[in-house]
């Protein structure tokens, strides 16, 4: 054909993009689009800081794209209305796009290609949810089988099937009518994150190349939240502004190189993660529902009690538990968080407070830079023990102890909860334990300078369990 469009979604990347390379082999010209499509840009669960992150990185395409000779075409509107105008100006023959698994896409997708041409290449994850299924075709929901299979199917695979070059060339026809690339919004956190490809493949070889890589010690360092031992990659993961793909590809060499069995251990394990996200995918294609209510059944029940002020209390980092709300301020100014922190987080807030898990996934989702609607669904439900593969319910994170051990000097805390800077390390995680003297000797005095602890642990646990209890035992009598 003369001309095909490219419709950009969630691969705002030129490097091992399989859609764009169907485009440029069916046609002479290639139309790169995205089309900015209301019903996501005021989606209840969308905030400033994904979408400063989205805009800056899609003038950041458009820049790479003028290299090649071609530039990125910006509509706003309906994806189908947009995208037959297109067909029509440009006398297009078909549109390309990756595949998504998002319960909207699909739908999004079905009406587009009931009207227009649509041929969807690859996929947001590197395995289609029809790939990996148990023998008897059920897809998997229990996390390390579903492993095993997906690194039967990767691994090891043929030459084609790894990363793709990034085209010299691309074709674009001249004059297209297009709207500009909106401004980032007012109060998004996203500047901490620079966006586009080469910023992406710079934090990719800033943790997998040297001579003592962060990847060679994630299995011991990730979960130290004073400490920068994971990839800080999630939010271009998130947009595919690098590919999954290219970052397992070079995780591989780097195994190849590795110096000795530990570092090839914590390679394994980075991958993992990765094989997680992967795993998420596949359970919000073949259950949408999650996105709704919990996976378990029996857990459908549980009574929250969803407090609206201690719920305002955990999103604005006043709980009166350091590690908490250093977690938490810490999502407030960067728009990420670690995500030790997301768990120990998530677990207060629906363990400690009692507040649904969909409130604060929905709030994860308007603050996080990588919000992943799969992946954050995941870790919510995995926290709050209602999930596919979770943690069992009564699995209830102790913030002192999850603080002491994963921030054993406080520096994180320090960091992010500045009142507490000079609170001895004997007392940062528990600062209501210090004598009244120390309190007003280090200038913080709790409930005056730092509030009081928002529950009492001990006695949340037991109310988590009860009430837990309550709701498996009422799903009994259904």
């Amino acid at each position: 054909m003369e001309t095909a469009i490219w419709w950009i979604r969630r691969d705002l990347r030129l490097s091992d993009n399989r859609a764009l390379w169907a485009a440029l082999d069916a046609a002479r010209y290639v139309v790169p689009v995205f089309v900015l499509d209301p019903e996501i840009l005021k989606a209840p669960d969308v905030g400033p800081s994904r979408l400063a992150f989205l805009f800056s990185g899609l003038r950041q395409l458009d820049s790479s794209l003028r290299v090649r000779g071609s530039y990125l075409v910006v509509r706003y509107g309906p994806p189908v209305e947009q995208l037959k105008l297109l067909i029509d100006e440009c006398r297009a023959g078909c549109v390309y796009a990756e595949s998504d698994l998002s319960p909207y896409a699909r739908r999004r997708d079905e009406q587009v290609g009931q009207t227009i041409p649509l041929r969807l290449i690859g996929s947001s994850v590197l395995v289609p949810p029809g790939d990996v299924v148990k023998s008897d075709g059920l897809p998997y929901t229990v996390y390390t089988p579903f492993k095993r299979a997906w690194r039967t199917r990767m691994f090891p695979l043929s030459p084609p099937d790894w990363p793709i070059d990034t085209p010299e060339c691309i074709r674009t026809p001249q004059g297209i009518a297009q709207c500009p690339i909106p401004a980032s919004p007012p109060r998004s956190a996203s500047g901490t994150w620079e966006a586009g490809e080469d910023a992406a493949h710079r934090a990719l070889s800033a943790f997998i190349a040297g001579d003592t890589p962060p990847i060679h010690h994630y299995a011991t360092m990730r979960d130290r939240m004073d400490l920068d031992g994971t990839s800080c990659l999630s939010p271009y993961f998130h947009l595919g502004i690098l590919s999954a793909r290219q970052a397992i590809s070079e995780a591989m060499d780097s195994y190849l190189r590795a110096p000795n069995a530990e570092a090839r251990r914590a390679i394994d394990a980075w991958i993992d993660e990765l094989i997680w996200r992967e795993f998420y995918g596949h359970i919000l294609y073949h259950f949408p529902d999650v996105l709704v209510q919990s996976f378990r059944p029996d857990l459908r029940a549980v009574p929250w009690q969803d407090d609206e002020d201690v719920f305002a209390a955990w999103r604005e980092g006043r709980t009166g538990y350091p590690i908490v709300d250093a977690g938490m301020r810490q999502l407030l100014r960067t728009g990420w968080m670690h995500n030790r922190a997301r768990m120990i987080t998530a677990s207060f807030l629906v363990k400690d407070l009692l507040v649904d898990w969909r409130h604060g996934a929905r709030y994860f989702m308007q603050q996080l830079v990588d919000g992943d609607l799969a992946a954050n669904n995941g870790g919510w439900q995995w926290v709050a023990g209602t999930g596919t593969d979770a943690a069992p319910f009564f699995r209830i994170f102790n913030p002192v102890v999850q603080g002491r051990k994963f921030d054993p000097n406080g520096d994180y805390v320090r960091r992010w909860a500045p009142e507490l800077a000079d609170v001895p390390t004997r007392y940062i995680h528990a600062p209501w334990q210090m004598p009244p003297l120390v309190q007003e000797d280090c200038g913080c005095v709790v409930g005056r300078h730092y509030p009081a602890p928002i529950v009492d642990h001990r006695q949340a646990r037991e109310r988590a369990l009860d009430v837990y209890r309550q709701a498996r035992d009422r799903s009994k009598t259904l």
